[in-house]
């Protein structure tokens, strides 16, 4: 078979799963907003998620980023997106991780506060996407009532898209959602004895 038989093949071979691309990408007609959640023993759930921000962001939407657990640190990716102004609400309300705290009392309490926000922006028709940044370790321990988030990211104005992140999600998190996103980890520096680095870890 010469390169041009291969080449011919090809060509038909792509134009058919074009068809039935078209035709599948035709067939979806609702618009609405998404409950989306980034969970799993991998990095990058929250990377992800602010990759989404940057796409709204990109269009002209406005996002909230409230970030559970935690704390306010110097990342890069908040003074990326508060370079946006108006157009960003970001609020880290977390005491730092639950090992560092060790005081469940007063992360509950820091839930608690960063949720009154979370519910400020799920209720508001000019915010359109709501990133939950680390609300996965929130529910884990038990911090906040997974009943009542659900009952509040539901309340939300039909076409709010709500991002969720973190390890372990809970399974009626998983199931209320309509996109679900395990990240599996496969290698990481940071076991080869490589420190967290500014730009990569933050």
């Amino acid at each position: 078979m010469t390169q041009t038989d291969d080449n011919a093949r090809h060509k038909e071979k792509m134009a058919k799963r074009k068809e039935v691309q078209d035709r599948e990408v035709a067939s979806k007609t609702e618009a609405r907003g998404l409950l989306a959640v980034h969970t799993g023993g991998g990095k990058g759930k929250s990377t992800a998620a602010f990759g989404m921000a940057l796409r709204m962001l990109g269009r002209g939407k406005k996002v909230v980023v409230v970030q559970f657990i935690k704390g306010a640190w110097d990342t890069g990716e908040r003074h990326a997106l508060e370079r946006f102004g108006d157009q960003v609400g970001w609020h880290a309300l977390g005491e730092g991780f639950t090992w560092g705290t060790q005081d469940r009392e007063k992360d509950i309490a820091a839930c608690e506060r960063a949720w009154e926000v979370a519910k400020g922006a799920l209720l508001s028709d000019d915010v359109d996407l709501v990133i939950l940044d680390e609300l996965n370790i929130a529910l884990r321990y038990y911090y906040l009532s997974l009943d009542r988030v659900l009952e509040d990211i539901a309340r939300r104005p039909a076409i709010q898209h709500v991002w969720v992140t973190g390890r372990n999600a809970k399974p009626a998190l998983i199931e209320a959602a309509d996109m679900v996103t395990e990240m599996t980890l496969v290698k990481h520096h940071f076991k080869a004895g490589v420190r967290a680095q500014e730009g990569i870890e933050f």
